[in-house]
């Protein structure tokens, strides 16, 4: 049976379901596999990874909308420097990965070198539960995010450590702008994607 994809704004009180979800999306993320690379205990990892995020930073500084089984994070360009995470976020991410906190540091010191100085809004995350996947939930929450930069004359940046989510993103608009080898031993490759906005 379909899953509802009715999209709504997630607010603090969703954290426990929208992080599980998150886990479950990222599973095979190169670079979530890079950070926490035990399988046994990824998935336990990534919910307080995302949990984190959304609580601290995200429900406070970005725009996030959801479906039954899916998220996504935006940041509108004026509220780009307060979605960094602060110092006690950091270091609670950093708890939580353990030996593997250099390298994430490192990963994102290295994105954050590369993200567009122009104006824009960044789509920070965005994932579905694979059981979900194919019904629209990510279509839907992407297609709501464009939208509303559209409506206000905003290109639109994002990342991506999956090969195969490209041509995905390239359908909405997108075209990779840059890709970066991330330092470190066996570090992933990330995509830089640029979206202008459309009339």
């Amino acid at each position: 049976m379909p899953i509802s994809n009715i999209l709504r704004t997630a607010t603090a009180d969703d954290a426990p379901d929208l992080s599980r979800t998150l886990a479950l999306a990222f599973d095979d993320d190169p670079m979530m596999c890079w950070f926490f690379p035990e399988p046994a205990s990824r998935e336990a990892a990534l919910t307080r990874y995302f949990a984190t995020l959304f609580t601290r930073q995200y429900v406070h500084h970005g725009v996030c909308e959801r479906t039954e089984a899916a998220a996504a994070f935006w940041v509108e360009p004026e509220a780009q420097a307060k979605a960094v995470p602060d110092a006690e976020t950091i270091q609670e991410l950093q708890n939580l990965l353990g030996d593997r906190a250099g390298l994430f540091r490192d990963a994102v010191e290295t994105a954050a070198r590369h993200t567009p100085q122009e104006p824009h809004r960044s789509l920070a995350l965005i994932g579905a539960d694979p059981a979900a996947q194919g019904q629209g939930h990510g279509a839907r929450l992407l297609r709501s995010g464009l939208a509303k930069a559209d409506a206000a004359g905003q290109p639109v940046y994002l990342e991506s450590s999956k090969a195969s989510n490209l041509p995905v993103y390239e359908h909405f608009g997108f075209t990779v702008r840059e890709e970066l080898q991330l330092p470190g031993d066996g570090g992933p490759k990330l995509w830089g994607m640029w979206r202008e906005p459309r009339g």
